[in-house]
């Protein structure tokens, strides 16, 4: 790889890393670009997931303190489902080919984002006036989401993020939750990656120096941005990832 392809390595590890930590969605940008690095689409999803782990991790124990339970389904209970349905979700990628999820995966971040939108500005904007969906509900978006963020983790954060919102979560806590909740799922798809010949270790090393950096910078931002404003720029990222992964399908 050229020095140019590594510095927009770098940089993209950054963007990935803050974007992640604000709202998710980071795996649209390294994705793209370990496959502009000569990566294959299936190495390129390995890799992005073991380079993003790091950020997430920092990310998370960066805003432990704004982390929350819902009103149903305590945290810890979200880590046992996020970490078994992790497990699954890699598992299921190496066992079984990505591209029914890559065809899919326009419709599933257009479908978090208006879902996300919904709870965050319906009946009048207020997540915690409205009723959270039951337990059963919400153990069961947690579970596919899961085992979605094994397999293919593009817009986990966004689903992660509609889904806490429906469990009665406002947007600060939910991010910070999200980000916590990710690194759980990533821990056990992270296992099965490593022993991947798929994963190739310089871009990663190179995206994950990028992604702690942009991860910490984000989860200070999350603290310190107005909460409509987030919730505002969360969709707006989900509209500009959803149109362009529309035109580049």
């Amino acid at each position: 790889m050229t020095v140019t392809t590594l510095a927009l390595l770098f940089v993209a590890g950054i963007w990935a890393g803050t974007q992640n930590a604000l709202a998710g969605g980071g795996s649209f940008i390294t994705i793209p670009a370990l496959m502009l690095a000569g990566l294959d689409a299936r190495s390129a999803n390995i890799t992005s997931s073991v380079a993003l782990y790091p950020g997430q991790v920092a990310t998370g124990f960066a805003g432990r303190r704004l982390i929350e339970d819902a009103p149903m389904l305590s945290f810890r209970w979200m880590c046992v489902i996020g970490a078994t349905g992790g497990l699954l979700g890699a598992l299921l990628l190496l066992w079984t080919s990505s591209g029914t999820f890559k065809s899919m995966l326009p419709w599933l971040v257009l479908f978090a984002t208006v879902l996300f939108a919904w709870s965050a500005f319906g009946r009048g904007g207020a997540a915690q006036k409205r009723t959270p969906v039951p337990a059963a509900v919400a153990i069961f978006l947690q579970s596919g989401i899961a085992i979605y963020g094994g397999y293919f983790g593009g817009g986990l954060g966004f689903m992660t993020m509609a889904s806490l919102g429906l469990m009665g979560l406002k947007a600060r806590p939910a991010s910070a939750t999200k980000n916590a909740l990710a690194a759980v799922i990533n821990t056990t798809s992270l296992l099965v990656f490593l022993f991947s010949p798929a994963l190739v270790w310089v871009p990663a090393l190179l995206l994950a120096v990028g992604a702690i950096t942009g991860g910490l910078f984000g989860a200070w931002l999350v603290q310190r941005i107005a909460e409509k404003a987030l919730r505002v720029l969360i969709v707006v990222i989900g509209i500009c990832l959803t149109i362009g992964l529309f035109v580049t399908k």
